[in-house]
């Protein structure tokens, strides 16, 4: 997979003809969504493994291999393997019957890839894929480097106003409550909420960037997560049985009217506001 990722760069720097371009040419007649899904419902099978499960895990690869396969596939029955956050991730299509699908997957506290090779029949044996193959597991790319980026310009006396106001809206966001919810969306807004999922434990900070009536603002706030166990008045260890706390950060849009700040929207916050 490597390699072909290569090549395939290779070729885009000595011509004009974008990458891209190449790609789809290639894949021409060849479905990639459905060979990517195909070979992630393969990895989920393949990559899970103890030798008690061995009759039940050759029993569920035989719907991926070709007639006359090893029923293990490679694996000699010993040992334990688990994966989990398993998703396509690239694909390098041949031509119109073969492709190499990359899958993502987490195992342990490491991230890796395994290379999957995959036939399809196309339309005249039945639209059908196999695994074509020995599969491959190679490192998953690390982490990119964030950049820092200079915060906005803050305006503390809109703040010092929104703060009070937020803290309340979020309360009730929480809980959906409906009612109270109303006397902090702007006039018409109906937004849903989180429907008492989480408890609103504080806000932690707020940034309003200077500017007009209408303001772009980041709220963090800290959510109180349920444990589903009955309260107790009595102090306990368990961590279980006490609710845990939840950063997260939003982006709301706000408009001033007289005196009050409302809110016209709510979502993720992303990077930065400015």
């Amino acid at each position: 997979m490597v390699n072909g990722v290569r090549a395939l760069f290779e070729r885009a720097t000595q011509s004009n003809t974008p990458a891209a371009n190449e790609t789809s040419q290639v894949a021409q007649g060849f479905p990639s969504d459905q060979a990517s899904a195909f070979a992630a419902q393969f990895a989920g099978v393949y990559l899970n493994f103890t030798a008690a499960e061995a009759p039940s895990r050759a029993g569920k690869l035989a719907a991926f291999l070709p007639d006359g396969a090893d029923p293990q596939f490679g694996w000699d029955s010993y040992g334990r393997l688990g994966a989990v956050g398993i998703q396509p991730y690239t694909i390098d299509v041949t031509d119109a019957k073969n492709a190499v699908v990359s899958v993502v997957f987490q195992t342990g506290n490491r991230r890796l890839l395994l290379s999957v090779p995959v036939y399809y029949s196309g339309d005249d044996g039945g639209r059908k894929f196999v695994v074509s193959g020995r599969p491959a597991l190679l490192p998953a790319p690390g982490a990119a480097d964030l950049p820092q980026v200079a915060g906005p310009e803050g305006d503390e006396a809109a703040q010092t106003e929104l703060k009070p106001q937020l803290e309340a809206f979020f309360k009730a966001y929480a809980q959906g409550d409906t009612q109270s919810l109303k006397r902090y969306f702007v006039a018409g807004e109906t937004l849903p909420d989180l429907g008492g999922a989480l408890s609103f434990g504080e806000l932690k900070s707020v940034v309003v960037p200077v500017g007009g009536a209408t303001r772009e603002i980041k709220a963090e706030v800290v959510w109180v997560v349920p444990t589903g166990a009955t309260p107790s008045a009595e102090p306990t260890a368990d961590p279980n049985t006490v609710g845990g706390r939840l950063e997260q950060a939003y982006r709301l849009t706000v408009v001033k009217q007289g005196d009050k700040w409302y809110v016209q929207d709510i979502r993720g916050a992303g990077r930065a506001i400015g």
